[in-house]
């Protein structure tokens, strides 16, 4: 006897939707010299920022957390403000990206995002809110810090850490390569990056 064609429907929807997934593309990794990776996110202000937006211009991409340790390395110094400033006397656009999701360390509501941005004297362009991750992942991005660069044609020209010392402890700044303050000073030139990539480090994003 043929059992009910309803039977099988369960099995069959489960299959399908199992084929859907595998079939579904993965998110391309970022690369560089091809697009950076497009996004749309509210910032602290509630103004939905793309990346697009900033076409023609340098972007810098800094993830951050102010809970974590090697994050406030760099901010409990005054040398990622530093940073922020002196990118934003040459034209470029900084944007702090918080990707931490609500309950994690580091997530931040708007409110609080502008609050910690007064407290330290930050100075991005924008911080830009994602609780969802979907920028972080879009990005791959595994630390905070982890920094990425943008040139004004849209592309991909660095990502990785900040620096070349892998550590939280403040005394380490002094003597530091720092990738970024490179790359854009290559790109100020004129020259390409000569350091492209660089192993992020620090503490995990909270996603």
């Amino acid at each position: 006897m043929t059992p009910p064609s309803f039977s099988r429907r369960p099995v069959l929807a489960g299959i399908a939707a199992a084929a859907a997934m595998i079939a579904a593309p993965a998110l391309a990794a970022p690369a560089i010299g091809k697009p950076a990776p497009a996004f749309t996110a509210v910032d602290s202000t509630g103004k939905s920022r793309a990346l697009s937006e900033f076409k023609g211009k340098t972007v810098v991409l800094e993830w951050t957390n102010d809970g974590c340790p090697y994050v406030q390395k760099h901010y409990k110094t005054d040398a990622m403000q530093e940073l922020q400033k002196s990118a934003a006397a040459d034209g470029v656009v900084w944007l702090s990206i918080i990707s931490s999701a609500p309950g994690k360390q580091g997530y931040k509501t708007a409110a609080e995002a502008n609050t910690w941005k007064t407290d330290t004297g930050a100075a991005p362009a924008a911080i830009l809110l994602d609780p969802k991750g979907e920028v972080g992942r879009a990005y791959a991005a595994k630390t905070t810090p982890h920094m990425y660069i943008v040139n004004p044609a849209g592309t991909l020209v660095y990502m990785g850490g900040i620096d070349d010392k892998n550590s939280a402890d403040p005394a380490t700044l002094q003597g530091a390569k720092n990738y970024v303050v490179a790359a854009l000073a290559d790109m100020k030139a004129g020259r390409a990056v000569a350091q492209p990539v660089s192993a992020p480090y620090g503490c995990s994003v909270k996603y």
